[in-house]
């Protein structure tokens, strides 16, 4: 793979009129987030949970993101990859670009795409996402609380993709992510389907070693900066928690 980063060369943006995700309604008198039914989501059902589609009122992040997906595709060519995506700090926007690259993958009829939420103590994408459960995630099946990989894998309403939520939140998470259970899940997911791409959410970088540490499961690394938001200083800083060969490049992020 070429060591060669690149670099987006526009800021992706999230719509205008997206709500916040905590204002996503859950189901009453159950803790799981799942949705009642798994019907396909309409184009504003989407954008309420700030997620491209493929018509017009989003076509320049829809493009955006297909275009970081075609990137990275170049960079690997047919053989299906893993991509941890990490935001330089908190409030870049990292999980905003993380699931919407895993549905940019999910847009091809061809491929799946499988989104984990690596980020054990500001979990966000079952909320976003309104699927799965905060007691059946990633964080219990790697701590052994939950015996069966297919038990924290969830269906979002969006035609091939699934969703691993974080689970149980964590305040230390390093430990987890360096198991050997955890290079195990991490295989088992990439030769169960080889049409699936695996979309890894990761916390802050420049605020926690996680970031780092999950690198080790990845095959590239895309860095999210918050446009206006971090220094080039701080950038280069957080480039270099990654080997060269995997660091694809920066997405500058203008999450307004």
């Amino acid at each position: 793979m070429s060591s060669a980063p690149i670099t987006s060369e526009a800021a992706i943006q999230q719509p205008a009129d997206a709500r916040s995700p905590s204002t996503l309604p859950r189901r009453e008198g159950s803790r799981s987030l799942q949705p009642a039914q798994q019907q396909p989501l309409s184009p504003r059902a989407l954008e309420d949970r700030r997620l491209i589609h493929r018509q017009d009122s989003v076509r320049v992040q829809a493009d955006a993101f297909r275009d970081l997906r075609t990137r990275l595709l170049g960079l690997h060519g047919n053989q299906n990859f893993i991509t941890l995506v990490a935001p330089v700090g908190h409030g870049c926007g990292g999980s905003f670009v993380a699931r919407n690259l895993a549905l940019a993958f999910a847009f091809d009829e061809a491929k799946t795409a499988l989104l984990v939420d690596c980020d054990a103590l500001h979990p966000s994408q079952h909320t976003a996402l309104a699927a799965g459960r905060t007691d059946c995630g990633l964080m219990d099946y790697l701590g052994g609380s939950v015996d069966s990989l297919d038990d924290i894998q969830y269906a979002t309403g969006i035609p091939r993709l699934q969703l691993i939520p974080n689970g149980s939140v964590r305040e230390i998470a390093g430990e987890y992510f360096t198991s050997a259970r955890a290079r195990t899940m991490i295989d088992s997911l990439r030769s169960s389907d080889p049409n699936r791409y695996i979309i890894l959410d990761a916390p802050s970088t420049l605020n926690s070693p996680d970031a780092r540490i999950l690198s080790d499961l990845a095959d590239v690394v895309v860095l999210v900066a918050g446009y206006g938001k971090v220094t080039v200083e701080a950038i280069e800083k957080a480039a270099a928690n990654f080997a060269p060969a995997k660091l694809a490049g920066v997405v500058f992020n203008d999450n307004h």
